[in-house]
C-alpha cells in the first residue's frame, strides 16, 4: 500500500525537481532567477506558475508541456495546470553602439532574388506577433525594399537628445504609430531617406557609417530581437555589424534550386570567417500548391536546403512555400496585416519563428552564461 504524500512535502519536491529546469533565455535554473512562481494543490490539481521572459514567449506553450511533463515525475496521477506569464528582465547594453537588445538576428542570403526581404521582414513579425517586442533595421542599402513590404512611409525625426525616430509599425499593420503606442515596431531603412527612385552610390566607408549610425543613434527602445535584413551576397556589411555589436547568430535564406544552394554555401562560409554564429536556413519558395486544384508542384524544387543544411552541421528552421496572397501582400504593402489575419499564410513562419527561439533557447541551456543577469 502506497503511503499518501503530505501536501507540503509533495510541493516541496515538485519545487525542487521543476526548478532545476533551465531558463530558456539565460540557460540558468528558474528557480535561482526567481520565475518559478506559486505552486498550489487543490485535491487532485496542481497550478503551477513558471515566468517566461518575452524574448521566449514564443515557445512559452511548449515549455509549459515540458513542466507539466516533470511535474507528472514528481505527482502522476494528478491534474497539472501550467501559467506562463511574462516575466520582466531588460536587456544589457550591447557593444559600444549601446544597443539595448538581448538577440540581434541577421538575415542574409548568398544572391539577391531569394526572397530575404520578405523572409527577414515576416520573421520580425511573427516574434512580435508571438509575445517578443522587436526592432526591424533595413542594412541593404542599396536595394531597401522594407519600407514597402510594410506600407511605411515618412522621413524619421531628429529628437531632442539627437537620436533618430525611427518610423513605428502598429500593432495591426498602421503605418507610423508614435512610440508609446503597445505592440509598436521600430524600424530603419536606408529607403526612408532616399526618393524612390534615387540611388545610393557609395565605397565600402561611407556604408560603414551609415550602418553604425543607424545601431548607436537610432531610438530603438528595449528589444528582445533586432532582426536585420542584411544586403545580399558576401560584402563587407557583416563584418562591419560583427565589430560594431555582438550577434547572436545569422539566418541564411535560399531556394532550392542548386545554384541558389551553391550561393548561401558561400554566405555561410563568409557569416563564419567573421565568427557570426548560423542560426539556422530558411528554404523559401519551397513549392507550391494551387489554389485551383489543390495539387503541389515543386517549381524550385524541394528539400535541397533540409539536405544542405544537414551536411554542413546547421539548423533547418523551416521552408516557405510559395503563396500568391503574401506576394501580393508584399506588393501592396500589407504583409503585416496579412500576417496577423491570414492563420494559413503565417503559420510556415510561425514555425520558423518557433525553431529559431527554441535552438537559442537549447544553446542556453547547453552552455548558461556565469555572469549574473544583466542589470541597468
Amino acid at each position: 500500500m502506497t503511503t499518501p504524500v503530505e501536501p507540503d512535502a509533495l510541493i516541496a519536491s515538485l519545487r525542487e525537481r521543476i526548478g532545476q529546469h533551465p531558463d530558456p533565455e539565460t540557460g540558468r535554473p528558474i528557480e535561482s532567477t526567481g520565475q518559478l512562481g506559486e505552486i498550489t494543490l487543490d485535491g487532485d490539481t496542481i497550478k503551477l506558475s513558471v515566468g517566461i521572459t518575452s524574448h521566449c514567449q514564443p515557445i512559452a506553450d511548449e515549455i509549459a508541456d515540458t513542466i507539466r511533463d516533470l511535474a507528472l515525475t514528481v505527482a502522476p496521477g494528478k491534474t497539472i495546470q501550467v501559467q506562463t506569464p511574462v516575466h520582466a528582465r531588460p536587456p544589457a547594453r550591447l557593444g559600444q553602439v549601446g544597443l539595448k537588445a538581448k538577440s540581434v538576428i541577421l538575415v542574409g542570403s548568398g544572391k539577391g532574388g531569394v526572397g530575404k526581404s520578405t523572409v527577414a521582414t515576416s520573421l520580425a513579425l511573427t516574434l512580435r506577433r508571438l509575445g517578443a517586442t522587436v526592432g526591424l533595421m533595413d542594412a541593404d542599402v542599396y536595394g531597401p525594399s522594407v519600407p514597402h513590404l510594410l506600407g511605411l512611409s515618412g522621413r524619421p525625426a531628429i529628437s531632442e537628445d539627437k537620436k533618430i525616430e525611427p518610423i513605428r509599425l502598429g500593432p495591426n499593420g498602421e503605418s507610423g504609430v508614435p512610440p508609446e503606442t503597445e505592440g509598436a515596431m521600430p524600424v530603419m531603412s536606408m529607403g526612408f531617406l532616399l526618393e524612390p527612385d534615387q540611388a545610393v552610390i557609395w565605397r565600402g566607408p561611407m556604408l560603414h557609417g551609415s550602418i553604425q549610425q543607424f545601431l548607436r543613434d537610432t531610438s530603438w527602445g528595449e528589444l528582445d530581437y533586432l532582426v536585420i535584413d542584411m544586403p545580399p551576397g558576401t560584402g563587407d556589411i557583416a563584418l562591419t555589424l560583427s565589430q560594431a555589436i555582438p550577434i547572436t547568430g545569422a539566418v541564411v535564406v535560399c531556394t532550392p534550386q542548386e545554384v541558389a544552394l551553391l550561393d548561401a554555401v558561400k554566405a555561410i562560409s563568409m557569416f563564419r570567417k567573421v565568427n557570426i554564429p548560423i542560426a539556422g536556413m530558411v528554404e523559401n519558395m519551397s513549392g507550391f500548391t494551387c489554389p485551383d486544384c489543390g495539387k503541389t508542384y515543386d517549381i524550385f524544387g524541394r528539400g535541397g536546403a533540409r539536405d544542405k543544411a544537414e551536411e554542413l552541421t546547421v539548423p533547418y528552421l523551416g521552408g516557405l512555400p510559395i503563396d500568391i496572397t503574401l506576394r501580393e501582400a508584399g506588393d501592396a504593402g500589407k504583409l503585416a496585416e496579412v500576417l496577423a489575419n491570414d492563420h494559413r499564410a503565417r503559420a510556415p513562419f510561425d514555425q520558423v519563428a518557433r525553431s529559431l527561439v527554441r535552438n537559442l533557447a537549447a544553446k542556453a541551456a547547453s552552455a548558461p552564461p556565469k555572469a549574473s543577469l544583466p542589470t541597468l
